[in-house]
């Protein structure tokens, strides 16, 4: 099953592909690392970022993306430009994905990482996976979603 991980930034959604078989973690190669909103005046531009991640989970053959929860309140809130594009992802729930089946959009909290890291603690350094800095929020909510799926499936 091939995971997206996002993190959204400011006017744009942040991706990491996880893959995870027979206790084996893989970073597919991807053509994006962000997915940015043109302009945030309008529907247009919303539709558009929109129909470009939900064709970049469609060639990546994405099962589930799971994206990193922002505060509604407080120093660390989230914009209102991100929450539209959060929406935006969410609205894709069920849509067509991998062999027909449908693309789930599910988020998951800082807690809920924090909880499956320290079950899980990161078999490697984020370093050492050659992804890109900015990448590593997106990376780490996929990976502990995997590891707390796994358990959930014991």
């Amino acid at each position: 099953m091939i995971v997206c991980g996002v993190e959204i930034k400011s006017n744009e959604a942040v991706v990491c592909l996880l893959t995870y078989s027979d206790g084996v973690f893989s970073l597919p190669d991807c053509r994006a690392t962000r997915v940015p909103l043109a302009s945030n005046n309008g529907a247009e531009p919303l539709k558009a970022f929109q129909s470009t991640f939900a064709k970049l989970m469609e060639d990546y053959k994405v099962a589930r993306v799971v994206i990193r929860e922002r505060h509604l309140k407080g120093k660390f809130a989230g914009s209102t430009v991100g929450f539209k594009l959060e929406a935006a992802i969410q609205l894709l729930d069920g849509s067509p994905g991998l062999n027909g089946e449908p693309l789930i959009v599910d988020t998951f909290s800082p807690s809920e990482i924090k909880t499956a890291l320290s079950a899980y603690p990161m078999p490697v350094r984020f370093e050492d996976t050659e992804l890109k800095a900015f990448q590593e929020a997106a990376f780490t909510v996929a990976y502990a979603y995997l590891v707390a799926d796994e358990e959930g499936e014991d």
